[in-house]
């Protein structure tokens, strides 16, 4: 009896261990089950930093290349330079090209005042000869005024010969009938002569007024075409006249490639924009640098963010402002604070799942998959660590959401 007291006492507490390691393990489930839906976590996460490609925007060879690979580096910290003689020579030579251009624009302007100097001078000349032909006209109806009196007395002393030619005649039989004393035949003869000589003397007068009235006639002409041609020198003088525009047009244009010398210049020297870890330096002193080609990479650490897969089915308890537990692989026993950023909204596709996309109408697969994994997005979860902290760019991590309590 006592045997089988004992084999039933032993049976009974198998039985509760049995049942009490069932129970704990259903209850640790339940409370694993709760804790990952109260808090997500995940062990599908890598750390992330911003990083660029540097790259020049100038060609050369690299004559200084004092950094090394994976090296911090502080912000405006050379991190190579290009041979910059070619780029100091374009820029003296762009300098020198505006000075030449400057004096060009003054000697320019000195012309431009010969020109106008010359214009206003054929102007005058215009004015002169305007004048000239005003005085020729007077000259011309002047003369054929002295024409009309020498004409007119002409007439008159005509007029007085014939009378003194008639009364002659008359006398002159009265002569030797003695009506008229010899006196008065010789005075009248003397008369008549005296009169030819004063019509000779005018119709001489009248020629030479005519001779007067021709030349005056001629020296008009001659005026008017001094006018014509004095207005022609000086529509060509003011044609001749020169501008500056086009000189003082091409300022701007030799300013803007003294500005580009200066730019390409200035960017023979490279430096960090921030403060920054090298990574992939992979040439050296010597080597040929190319416009836009990248020659190695900075990684940004004045930020960090953890990049964290989480099931579709974990999102709804996750939201931009909540904190995060973050551990790194690395550094598997500290803690770091972090403040979810964002949750993502799309991934690429399940080509298995629903297929390719394409133009035209999607080609989904004809399959049959018994289980169903659920999609994982990324949510970005920023690092709250001092800039210094050593992080790796693409190291492991875990991270558990903290949910509504650890919202600020």
């Amino acid at each position: 009896m006592p045997e089988n007291d004992t084999a039933q006492q032993s049976t009974r507490l198998g039985r509760i261990v049995s049942i009490s390691i069932i129970a704990a393990a259903l209850i640790t489930g339940l409370m694993v089950v709760y804790e990952t839906n109260t808090n997500p976590r995940t062990d599908d996460a890598e750390v992330f930093a911003n990083f660029i490609g540097i790259a020049p925007q100038v060609d050369g060879p690299i004559t200084n290349l004092p950094i090394q690979d994976n090296a911090f580096l502080k912000q405006g910290e050379i991190l190579f330079e290009i041979d910059p003689r070619p780029y100091e020579y374009a820029l003296q030579k762009a300098k020198s090209d505006l000075n030449t251009l400057e004096g060009q624009i003054v000697d320019q302007r000195r012309t431009i005042a010969s020109q106008v100097s010359a214009t206003g001078a054929a102007r005058a000349n215009t004015d002169s000869a305007a004048a000239n032909v005003d005085r020729a006209a007077a000259a011309v109806n002047e003369a054929k005024a002295n024409v009309a009196a020498a004409k007119a007395t002409l007439d008159s002393a005509s007029a007085e010969l014939l009378y003194q030619t008639n009364n002659l005649h008359r006398i002159e039989p009265l002569l030797a009938k003695q009506f008229v004393t010899v006196d008065q035949v010789d005075l009248a003869r003397t008369a008549v002569t005296s009169r030819k000589q004063t019509v000779d003397q005018q119709r001489a007068q009248v020629s030479l007024a005519e001779a007067q009235v021709q030349s005056a006639q001629a020296q008009y002409e001659q005026a008017k075409a001094t006018v014509e041609q004095s207005h022609a020198q000086l529509a060509q003088s003011q044609h001749s006249v020169l501008t500056i525009d086009p000189l003082t047009a091409q300022r701007e244009g030799r300013a803007s490639a003294i500005r580009t010398a200066e730019y390409n210049l200035n960017n023979s020297k490279v430096y960090a924009p921030f403060d920054a870890r090298v990574t992939n330096l992979t040439i050296s002193r010597g080597a040929y640098a190319h416009t836009g080609q990248q020659v190695f990479t900075l990684i940004d650490t004045r930020r960090w963010w953890v990049v964290a897969n989480f099931r579709e089915t974990q999102l709804w308890r996750i939201q931009p402002g909540m904190h995060a537990d973050v551990y790194v692989l690395s550094k598997p026993s500290i803690k770091y604070d972090g403040i979810v950023d964002s949750v993502g909204f799309g991934v690429q596709p399940d080509s298995t799942q629903v297929g390719a996309f394409a133009t035209g109408l999607p080609d989904v697969q004809r399959s049959l998959n018994w289980v169903h994994l659920a999609t994982r997005f990324p949510v970005r979860i920023r690092i709250l660590a001092p800039e210094s902290e050593p992080f790796r760019l693409s190291e492991s991590a875990v991270v558990v959401i903290r949910g509504n309590d650890g919202m600020k």
